[in-house]
Order: structure tokens, then C-alpha cells, then sequence
């Protein structure tokens, strides 16, 4: 069944104002809420990168830049990060400039299910909590398979339901009553962090993931579980 071309857009343009809306402190609730790991996490995205010795990579949703700086750290590769929020974009490239990395790192609007670039075109691609924010997960995937080279790798970090049944029951309290409070305390858009607790919990198991990515064409696929499962890190090679 196909989908609707104008609710695609519709839902797409309201993903787009939430993030606007929670762009400012969308930084430090991300440590709140992951307990201060996602730091952690997206350095490992970056040693990951940096052991297939790349010279270009594109981080897809990159937010406020945290994988593209980190990613700026590896030699001789060109950094690109595109997001759909022009205001994560915006304070993005603050914190490149404020870190003297702008020339390191390209930023700027970008949709990751149509991405501007040719065909064959990265080494590597990074999306951090971003896939369960796609309208349309397939194409996504298909869009981040047709811009890698022939052997380049996908490295996603997404959160996750964690399968021992006495920390899921933990992480479903907290997630849906401790970040609805959370974001009414610090966010403008309390209604935004309500969205990303019931997203976190009506998206893909990793089983699935998994089955999408394999689907799409990518093999080799790794999995790295993060807080018990709370979140999950994939590698998979084109």
C-alpha cells in the first residue's frame, strides 16, 4: 500500500517544527534522559568510523553536530551534516565555529529520505537517534544505501526496548512518566518529548531493524547493545 505524498509532508513539516521548538536544550535533556551516556555513544560511533580510515562521511540527522564534531576529529576526511531543522542547523554550526572546526565541517538543511548527493559518493554515513524519526523508513535506508561506495558502511544509533523483562518494566516508568516531566520542566514543547517516548516504544525491535537493513542490501551487520538495551548501535557494510 502505498502512502500519502501530502500526509508525508505534513507529519514530516510537523517532525520538523518539534525539533525547531526544543532545538536550544535539546543537548542537555539528551544527557538527562540518557543519563549522560549519549556523549559516550557517539564517540564510539567516531572510533568506530575512524578504523575504516574514511574520506568522507555524512552524518544524516545530525542535530546539533555532536557525531559531526566528534567525527572531526579523525585525519584527512571531510565531514557533511544535513538535518531537517533549520534551528538545530543553525546552532550546529554555532558550535562548529565555536570549537574552530567550520572548516572541517560542511552543515546545512537536508531531508534523509532525498538526499542531495550522487550516487557512490560516502565512505561512511552516521544518524544518531534519527531513523525512527523517518517518515518513510525504507526509503531512508535505500536514500543512505545509494550515496555509500561499494563497501562503505552505515553506522546508526537508535534507541532501543531492552529485552530483560525487570529493566524494560523500569525503562517503560521512566520513559513514560519521568520524560513527559522532563520536558515540561525544560522544554518550550513538552509535547515533543511525549512524542519521542511513545516513538521510542512503537518503533522497530533491533530484530527488525536488522531485517530492514539486510533488506535493503547491507551486510555484515553488527549490533552493539548500550544501558541494558536502552539503545542500540548497528554497523553494516554495503
Amino acid at each position: 500500500m502505498r502512502s500519502n505524498p501530502s500526509s508525508n509532508t505534513s507529519k514530516k513539516n510537523q517532525i520538523k517544527k518539534m525539533f525547531d521548538s526544543i532545538s536550544n536544550k535539546y543537548d542537555y535533556l539528551n544527557g538527562i534522559i540518557t543519563f549522560g551516556n549519549h556523549s559516550k555513544w557517539k564517540k564510539e560511533i567516531a572510533e568506530i568510523a575512524k578504523l575504516k580510515t574514511p574520506k568522507k562521511i555524512l552524518d544524516v540527522a545530525t542535530g546539533t553536530a555532536d557525531i559531526a564534531i566528534n567525527l572531526s576529529s579523525i585525519k584527512n576526511c571531510r565531514i557533511y551534516g544535513i538535518d531537517i531543522s533549520e534551528r538545530m542547523i543553525k546552532i550546529a554550526k554555532q558550535k562548529a565555529e565555536r570549537q574552530n572546526l567550520y572548516n572541517n565541517i560542511s552543515l546545512e538543511i537536508g531531508d534523509a529520505e532525498n538526499l542531495k548527493f550522487s550516487n557512490n559518493f560516502f565512505d561512511i554515513l552516521t544518524i544518531g537517534f534519527g531513523i525512527r524519526n523517518f517518515i518513510d523508513l525504507d526509503k531512508g535506508l535505500k536514500e543512505s544505501y545509494r550515496v555509500l561506495k561499494k563497501s562503505g558502511y552505515i553506522i546508526i544509533l537508535e534507541t532501543s526496548l531492552p529485552k530483560n523483562i525487570f529493566i524494560k518494566v523500569f525503562y517503560l516508568i521512566f520513559s513514560r512518566v519521568f520524560i513527559p516531566i522532563i520536558g515540561k520542566l525544560f522544554s518550550n514543547n513538552p509535547k515533543a518529548y511525549k512524542y519521542l517516548q511513545e516513538s521510542t516504544e512503537k518503533f522497530y525491535s533491533v530484530k527488525d531493524v536488522v531485517k530492514k537493513l539486510s533488506y535493503i542490501g547491507f551486510r555484515e551487520i553488527e549490533t552493539r547493545s548500550k544501558l541494558f538495551g536502552a539503545s542500540t548501535i548497528y554497523v553494516a557494510k554495503k
